[in-house]
């Protein structure tokens, strides 16, 4: 910026983060889930939702870094950013309307229609947030990017999540799903519509040629990445068919449940130690912290990510709830959490300091499995708002105090080549919770329909265990001398 940092800067430069989260807590959670059930059958939702969230993440892992890369070298007389996040959102206002018209189609039909509108949604959705992160680098002087990061934690996190929970989630409850789509859109629209009035001063000097190689080992990280998953995956569902003749349901529990846990567990240690090595090679040996580093960060996402995405299904399975009645349970307790992240996160950067790193990041695997065992052991909608609060605890600490201890992990004169793999984290947690999750909900929901959302609850034990391997993974981090 030319000029100080006015009052409305700290708005313009960050609201937009409220219209991406905001259709990001409508359509993930909630409609996703639903319109998934209604075309494929309960048999067999959980398996296409995480085929679903498998392909569309992936995707998007991969357009943020391209879309981030071309806006960086973009020397349009609007700006850098502003002509892609203007564009994105066009464009994904086109999408989420036809994703809302597949509502009224059936059958697989219905369900690869979504699928496609899914991965186009992510393409351009990408388009504006690989774009909109590069605002505060851009314009926010360094003295003043805390404050300016702070806004946009509250319009990333508590905010969209209270919007959905009070607004869109009961009209999606009451099966107004257009309705709530609607509302996602406006706030969306709007969010950008401010956006353009960043101060965005156009590139003066010309881009240097671009560099194709980060993206192009992201691209081959990506691939790798996926076809472990996609292994895992499968490896579960034809080892779920040796059990036909076992018809003892504790018996399943055991045995289905530690495939699905070594299946999930594989994923996240094979894949983060084939990202790394493709990402920087031979220094992987030197510097094995940082490969557990991220173990750890993925196996904890994994857990995170995924009890909210399946959250419709599971309340819909152990407390009864018909299909778009769990919509509304589902977005409150989304609510809970992401309040108690923003209370905790508040707090976590003075007891990481306190504590130490290390100490506080293996506390809040500790915690998140607690509140996790909560929720699974009660049938009272009440208590696991109780478990969800502790959840929102451990994650606000995670955030802070992982990301500290990354960072004195990393070398300092390749801090951004390193910190840039735990991308792979945040998008590789739903996509492995829920690609080799799924299979193993159906499969309870086929062989033991007695007892509704027994799947769900062994999903959820397997996250809470993945909470405490992650604190274990820390066991494995030294710092750096």
């Amino acid at each position: 910026m030319k000029k100080a940092p006015r009052w409305y800067d700290y708005i313009t430069i960050n609201v937009y983060w409220l219209g991406l989260s905001t259709l990001a807590q409508t359509l993930t959670p909630l409609v996703f889930p639903l319109l998934v059930q209604g075309f494929v059958g309960e048999q067999a939702k959980g398996t296409f939702f995480g085929t679903l969230r498998l392909w569309s993440l992936m995707i998007a892992l991969l357009s943020q870094a391209l879309w981030g890369m071309l806006s960086d070298r973009n020397t349009s007389r609007w700006g850098r950013r502003r002509p892609f996040i203007f564009g994105g959102t066009l464009f994904d206002l086109v999408f989420i309307v036809a994703i809302g018209f597949s509502a009224s189609m059936t059958g697989m039909t219905g369900y690869w229609f979504i699928f496609i509108m899914a991965i186009l949604l992510q393409v351009s959705s990408n388009a504006a947030h690989g774009a909109q992160q590069g605002l505060i680098p851009d314009l926010v002087p360094e003295d003043k990017r805390g404050r300016f990061s702070s806004i946009k934690t509250i319009l990333e996190i508590p905010l969209p999540v209270i919007l959905v929970a009070f607004t869109i989630g009961p009209l999606i409850a009451k099966g107004n799903i257009w309705t709530g789509i609607l509302i996602a859109m406006a706030i969306l629209t709007l969010s950008m519509l401010l956006t353009m009035l960043v101060p965005e001063q156009p590139l003066t000097e010309t881009p240097s040629k671009l560099n194709w190689a980060p993206f192009l080992r992201l691209l081959l990280m990506t691939g790798f990445f996926t076809a472990i998953i996609i292994g895992m995956g499968e490896s579960v569902k034809w080892l779920g068919r040796l059990t036909e003749g076992v018809s003892s349901t504790s018996s399943l529990l055991f045995i289905i449940g530690g495939i699905g846990l070594a299946a999930m567990a594989i994923a996240v240690g094979l894949g983060v130690w084939t990202s790394v090595r493709i990402s920087i090679g031979e220094a992987a040996t030197a510097n094995p912290s940082f490969t557990w580093w991220i173990i750890n960060r993925l196996a904890f996402l994994v857990g995170t990510t995924n009890l909210s995405g399946f959250a419709v299904y599971f309340l819909q399975g152990r407390l009864g709830y018909a299909e778009e009645k769990a919509a509304e349970p589902a977005s409150q307790l989304m609510m809970v959490v992401g309040v108690f992240i923003l209370i905790s996160a508040l707090s976590s950067g003075w007891l990481s300091d306190k504590l130490g790193h290390k100490r506080l990041v293996a506390f809040s695997g500790i915690v998140a499995s607690l509140g996790t065992l909560i929720i699974i052991l009660t049938t009272n909608l009440n208590i696991i708002y109780v478990g969800g609060c502790i959840i929102g605890v451990a994650t606000g600490f995670f955030f802070t105090a992982n990301w500290a201890l990354g960072t004195e992990l990393v070398p300092k004169k390749e801090a951004g080549r390193y910190l840039g793999i735990s991308n792979l984290a945040g998008a590789g947690a739903g996509a492995v919770g829920a690609y080799i999750g799924g299979p193993i909900a159906d499969f309870f929901t086929v062989r033991v329909p007695e007892v509704p959302g027994l799947g769900y609850v062994l999903l959820f034990a397997i996250y809470g265990i993945l909470f405490l391997l992650s604190a274990a993974a820390l066991t494995q981090v030294k710092k750096r001398t």
